[in-house]
């Protein structure tokens, strides 16, 4: 019997005051069972203790929303036609820093039951990932292992991955993060909630065996990574996604009975978690015999039972008298299940073990919203910004030829074509050709029985949140939607991310306060309520916190995929090539800034929120008018990246002029908001300009698509297919 005392609760990451309270509303000294469970459910991972206050301020509802954030597992909105996407990002940046291949296919495994959990299939599935200097082998050796990881679970569990983002800086050579987003279709009204509603009603657990992987995961995700993070290689889960892909079809099967009262996946923390806020939630209590769960390993104690983070495993509220419906549809799946509990009218849950009461807690004390403490954290700016301050253009010599610059920025592995890994991913898997592959800035998802599709992105350059966390946020939300809109579709919602240091940071805190500020004012801007994600702090190590990164998750929609879309490849020589947008003459914090001149202190990009809705909703209202054959934001690397991108899309050059009023170096390489790059066939070239007129959107010609040959102010940067080869062979050269 261990004796419970403060000092206990400091070793299981819980503070004084913490145990404090815990004995307060116990009224009691808890003992090591109970204090474990509290452990868990009010580490940050669970409860958000640091984060929600701040969470509460952003913008959650709107005319699509059908469940918002804090609802449900997922937020899900209305999308026409009797459907409705479920769609939610997480991270699991712990497990893979010190286990990558496992914390990353968890981790995709993850996400996908908080999808098919609330009845929705999983259609599509996305990524972001930031990794240390990829010279490093330990970076080369964590980049392998997560892609390897993500593609495996992925592949086999037969949901597409359709797009993501990968950037690349030394602040993350100890603490890489992985970012998992899912998007699911469910028909409106066939949703079920994570509720154990109904006195009496039996409690069962269905899916793998449990095991010692995992325990207490939730509470490792809420420390700094350091040298002692190896020892806790227990509390990375073991992930299996066959098992995954059948434990799907048996629970969409069952939900389809009528029979399934709630239903919870067993995430971070395992029944610990699935049981408190299934409970909390109907404001009711549980019974439940801990002896009673498949276990794969001997004389396991109650509480590693209970906090044990195994994989695939679910927990369903069945109406009680009509069990069987739901057990056959399991025996014919032949997935594991056992009865382990009951609703009760108490509120309390009590935990057995051999029928010995080994834990009772109040089902709210454990939750979010609850009894779990909250905190507002102290703010500090951070010193680096003096450093910020002081940057001047004028200190940068404008490169005498481009050249030169252009090939370093196409081998930038930040930049630098991802194709080494995204060749690991299967777009297509399980699809019968729902994905379509042409590319654009965002992923596509036909939506079958329908001209819909969903069009889905991650995107977030840390690099400006570290400049301006509220501008720089703003930002990851403006490129997020200026994605979906080049790619034809209208933004509807956002799922986020929030990877950040330690909030006992000052300076840390300041970065997550100004970063929500910025998601607010952007979100507002473009109408894309926030339904629902993840915080994921103590991104940090004796190296010091990674750079601030609010990944952002959107979804958005088409309503005809067939006239609507746009992709961003050039086609054919002669046609007219335009910068739509305001043209500001910037370079802050661009790639060519930081990683060619070795500027790492620069003010964020521009960005202005009013001028980039009006460019979105400009390039919105070209849709199915044939007026432009190509669209491409203008982000990572500039104008000239980007029309390269472009370029290597369509196998086509291009002849490039940039203003004579305007640096060059700003003109090719800023990566200002609110910009895009359209081609115009020459014969519609008239009907182009006038239709921006009429928008009064500032337009330039910059160029027409030639031959071969990349041409930049009467400079020959070499051909599309050399540059194109630089781009594509940078990051296989580095992993080889």
């Amino acid at each position: 019997m261990i004796t419970v005392t403060a000092e206990t609760a400091k070793q299981l990451g819980l503070s004084e005051s913490e145990f404090s309270k815990i004995c307060e509303i116990l009224g009691r000294v808890p003992n090591f069972t109970e204090l474990s469970i509290y452990s868990v459910m009010w580490s940050e991972h669970c409860s958000y203790k640091n984060s929600i206050l701040q969470l509460k301020t952003l913008p959650k509802t709107g005319s699509r929303v059908l469940k918002g954030a804090g609802e449900e597992n997922a937020g899900l909105m209305d999308i026409g036609d009797g459907l409705a996407v479920a769609f939610k990002i997480e991270s699991h940046n712990h497990p893979s820093a010190i286990e990558p291949y496992q914390g990353a296919a968890t981790g995709v495994g993850g996400i996908h039951r908080d999808i098919f959990s609330m009845g929705a299939r999983p259609v599509a599935a996305l990524n972001s990932l930031r990794f240390g200097n990829p010279d490093l082998p330990k970076t080369r050796h964590l980049l392998k292992g997560i892609v390897k990881g993500i593609g495996d679970y992925g592949n086999a569990f037969g949901v597409p991955t359709v797009g993501g983002e990968v950037y690349f800086d030394d602040c993350y050579n100890t603490n890489p993060l992985v970012n998992a987003m899912s998007v699911g279709i469910v028909p409106v009204g066939k949703t079920v909630s994570a509720i154990a509603a109904g006195v009496g009603n039996p409690v069962f657990i269905m899916g793998s065996a449990t095991g010692t992987d995992g325990i207490h995961g939730a509470t490792f995700a809420s420390e700094d990574i350091s040298e002692a993070s190896e020892d806790k290689l227990p509390s990375v889960q073991v992930g299996d996604p066959f098992t995954e892909k059948i434990l799907l079809e048996a629970t969409l099967e069952a939900i389809e009975t009528g029979v399934v009262v709630g239903l919870q996946d067993m995430g971070a923390a395992g029944i610990t978690c699935s049981t408190s806020e299934t409970a909390a939630k109907a404001e009711l209590g549980m019974d439940v015999w801990l002896d009673k769960v498949p276990v794969r390993q001997k004389n396991m104690e109650d509480w590693q039972i209970l906090l044990s983070e195994s994989q695939e495993r679910m927990l369903f509220i069945l109406e009680k008298g009509k069990e069987e419906a739901v057990t056959k549809i399991w025996d014919k799946w032949e997935i594991p299940y056992a009865e382990i509990g009951v609703v009760t009218d108490s509120q309390m849950l009590r935990y057995y073990m051999d029928d010995k009461l080994v834990a009772e807690v109040p089902a709210e004390s454990l939750v979010l919203g609850g009894g779990a403490p909250v905190y507002v954290r102290e703010q500090k700016e951070p010193a680096y910004f003096e450093k910020i301050r002081k940057f001047q253009s004028k200190s940068i010599s404008v490169p005498a030829k481009q050249q030169p610059v252009i090939e370093f920025l196409l081998q930038v592995p930040a930049i630098a074509s991802k194709k080494w890994i995204y060749q690991q991913y299967d777009s297509m898997v399980g699809t019968d050709n729902n994905t379509t592959n042409a590319q654009s800035d965002a992923g596509v998802v036909r939506i079958k029985g329908t001209k819909k599709g969903l069009v889905v992105t991650t995107d977030c350059n840390s690099r400006y949140v570290y400049s301006n966390p509220e501008t720089g946020c703003a930002l990851a939300v403006a490129e997020a939607a200026r994605n979906i809109v080049c790619a034809g579709g209208v933004p509807i919602g956002v799922t986020n991310c929030l990877n950040f240091g330690n909030p006992h940071n000052p300076e840390v805190y300041y970065q997550f306060a100004g970063a929500i500020r910025g998601m607010k004012l952007a979100c507002e801007m473009f109408d894309t309520p926030v339904t629902g994600g993840n915080v994921s702090l103590y991104n940090q190590s004796e190296d010091g916190p990674v750079f601030p990164t609010p990944t952002i998750g959107m979804v958005g929609l088409i309503e005809d995929i067939t006239t609507d879309r746009f992709t961003m490849a050039l086609q054919q020589a002669g046609d007219f090539i335009y910068l739509i947008g305001k043209n500001v003459e910037d370079f802050g914090s661009s790639e060519y800034l930081y990683s060619y001149c070795k500027v790492k202190h620069s003010p964020a990009p521009y960005l202005n929120l009013t001028e980039e809705k009006a460019l979105q909703e400009c390039i919105l209202g070209m849709r199915g008018t044939k007026l432009v054959k190509s669209v491409h934001d203008v982000s990572d690397g500039g104008l000239i990246i980007s029309l390269l991108e472009s370029a290597f899309a369509g196998n086509v050059g291009f002849d490039l002029h940039t203003s004579p009023d305007m640096r060059v170096d700003m003109a090719l390489y800023g990566e200002g908001g609110g910009r895009a790059i359209v081609s115009v066939d020459a014969s519609l070239n008239s009907e182009f300009q006038l239709y921006m007129q009429t928008c009064k959107m500032p337009f330039t010609p910059i160029g027409r698509v030639n031959g071969e040959n990349v041409i930049v102010n009467g400079e020959l940067i070499g051909t599309v297919g050399y540059l194109k080869s630089l781009y594509d062979n940078a990051l296989a050269n580095i992993m080889s």
